[in-house]
This record gives structure tokens, C-alpha cells and sequence, in this order.
């Protein structure tokens, strides 16, 4: 059977998701329907907000599910009204074993990394800031057990040294919708025999836990490098922070991107602040130094060092903590 006889049914609701979707369409698949988030009220206004998901449903005239509860009756009686031989799984909540069963044959999920590694909600995050070098995407059957499913299969993917959270999701969400094409085909084909993660296993595993706001502190005792990496691991979203620090005053500040250095700022402490007050903000590290090149005080927008500089001339006084 090819993929495009499958009847699928697609959960997904952030702008990872979009893509993928997209390209199903465009291809020629028989999205049955798309399941989201209900619209939720954010901003100012609190006016009602659709996921990313949802905006291009509507615009592709698919049928659009908003459960709030993925155990409702009504839910589940209208997916399997819909008889779908396929469910694919991107960024979306946790599904109950009812919904991920009730497909022919079966659900599988997209996840931004190369399973078994980097389980959990944050896996662009953690592998820029644990430095590496290669990542990837995955497509898995669901089971019971969170991110742990046998796998379909991967792609890699190279991250550049000026890689940050934002430029790498990019990169992950075009490689991820080449797979899920691929693995629908798979799938459809039938005979093939997915990899159980268990047999995938050849090291210390790392996890990709949520990211809290301590998680986004920066310790300036760490050396240079580790602290650049967590800055842009954390960049755009949700940002790496710290305090400027005066006496009893302290000012939070985002910090979304760093140059690094090991030439360190002779006999001071890491926190410390070295600034020509026009082009230049270094920070000492644990073996050296980082020079901040875009950041962002509370109630400002986002600027460049030197758009920070021409209205914050007392910087000299402070240090970082």
C-alpha cells in the first residue's frame, strides 16, 4: 500500500508542527483530520489565540478537533468515526493509550533528536547547551512509556558553531518533515521492523528535561565556553538571564548572544564587567571572558551592546551575578 491510501489523522499544535503537516498536504495525503490545543486567551487583551497548527488547518480546509479533555467520549467517538489507518504525533501533549491505539496501525511521534538520546521536552535546548556537534529528528511508535518507542527512523543534523536554539529548530523542522513523509511510506509499505531504543544504546544517555527558570541562570564560575553554549542553547526562547548587580540594586537582564574568549580579565572574579562604555561589554568567566553582543532589560526591547551602551552609562558599576 502507498502512504497517500492511508487515512491519518495529525496532532500537533506549535510552529514545529506546521511544516510537516504542510508538506503531507502538498504531497497529496489524506489528512482526515488535525487535532490542537483549544484556543487559549494571551496578550493584553486576552483575546482568544490559535495554535500555529490550527491557522494553517483552517487556511488548507482540513477538519479541526480542539479537545479539552483527550479522554472525552465525544472525542474519541469522533476519531473513530473518522476510521484513520494512521495517527502522527508532533510537539502535542501527552496522548492517552486509547487515542494512540485507536489507528490501524498504530501513532508515531516526531522528536527533535537522535533517540535514545535527548528524551524529554527540551531536546534542541540541552544539545546546544551540552556543546554538540550532531543532532537530528526521529519517528517512533508510541507506547507506553515516554519517548521510548521503537524507532522508524532518523536523519541527522549538523549544528554550526553559530547555531542558536531558534536557527537549529529551523533546521530540525525541515529535516523533520522530510522523515515523516518518509516514515509514512514506511509504514504503508508494511514488512519493515522498527529498531527497539533499547538495542540503540551504546553510551551514557542525557536527558532533555523541561526548562525551568533556574534552569536559564547563568553561572559565571563556569568556563567561557559552557556559558556561551547555554546562551545560545537558550536563544530566542526562553533566554539565558542574570543580575546586574550594585550595591542593593539589582536589574534583570536577558542575555541572547555571547562571543567567547579565553583570554580572561586578569585577576578579577567571574562576574566581573569590562566596558569601553561604546562597542564592548565583557564579562569574566571561569577561565576567561565573554563579550555580550545582544541582551535585554526588563520592560525594554532587545538590543545590541551598542544600543545598550548609548542609554546605560553607569555599567561600569555593576557586575554580573
Amino acid at each position: 500500500m502507498e502512504g497517500k491510501n492511508l487515512r491519518i489523522v495529525y496532532l500537533g499544535t506549535p510552529d514545529f508542527a506546521v511544516l510537516p503537516l504542510q508538506k503531507l498536504v502538498e504531497a497529496g495525503y489524506d489528512v482526515a483530520a488535525v487535532v490542537t490545543m483549544p484556543d487559549k486567551p494571551a496578550g493584553r487583551g486576552l483575546k482568544l489565540q490559535e495554535s500555529a497548527v490550527k491557522r494553517y488547518a483552517v487556511q488548507a480546509g482540513l477538519p479541526v478537533l480542539q479537545p479539552v479533555k483527550l479522554r472525552d467520549p465525544e472525542f474519541i467517538a469522533a476519531l473513530e468515526a473518522l476510521k484513520p489507518d494512521l495517527g502522527i504525533v508532533i510537539a502535542f501533549r501527552m496522548l492517552p493509550e486509547m487515542v494512540w491505539r485507536l489507528p490501524r496501525l498504530g501513532t508515531f511521534n516526531l522528536h527533535a533528536s537522535l533517540l535514545p538520546q535527548y528524551r524529554g521536552a527540551a531536546p534542541i535546548n540541552w544539545a546546544l547547551m551540552n556543546g554538540d556537534r550532531v543532532t537530528g529528528v526521529t519517528t517512533f511508535l508510541l507506547n507506553e512509556e515516554i519517548d521510548k518507542g521503537a524507532v522508524i527512523g532518523q536523519k541527522k543534523v549538523e549544528i554550526s558553531e553559530e547555531d542558536t536554539a531558534g536557527t537549529l529548530h529551523d533546521k530540525l523542522m525541515e529535516a523533520g518533515a522530510e522523515l515523516v513523509l518518509q516514515s509514512v511510506e514506511q509504514v504503508a509499505a508494511g514488512g519493515f521492523v522498527p529498531v527497539e531504543q533499547r538495542e540503540m544504546i551504546t553510551g551514557e544517555l542525557r536527558p532533555a528535561p523541561k526548562i525551568f527558570k533556574d534552569t536559564c541562570r547563568i553561572d559565571w564560575t563556569s568556563p567561557c565556553e559552557v556559558v556561551r553554549n547555554k546562551v545560545r542553547g537558550l536563544s530566542p526562547y526562553p533566554a539565558a538571564w542574570s543580575e546586574m548587580v550594585s550595591g542593593a540594586e539589582r536589574i534583570p537582564v536577558k542575555i541572547y548572544a555571547v562571543n567567547s574568549s579565553v583570554q580572561g580579565i586578569s585577576g578579577e572574579v567571574p562576574g566581573t564587567i569590562r566596558t569601553d562604555g561604546k562597542t564592548a561589554l565583557d564579562v569574566a568567566c571561569g577561565d576567561g571572558t565573554v563579550s555580550v553582543r545582544e541582551l535585554q532589560l526588563a520592560g525594554k526591547k532587545r538590543m545590541t551592546v551598542e544600543e545598550f551602551l548609548r542609554g546605560f552609562k553607569r555599567i561600569g558599576d555593576y557586575r554580573m551575578e
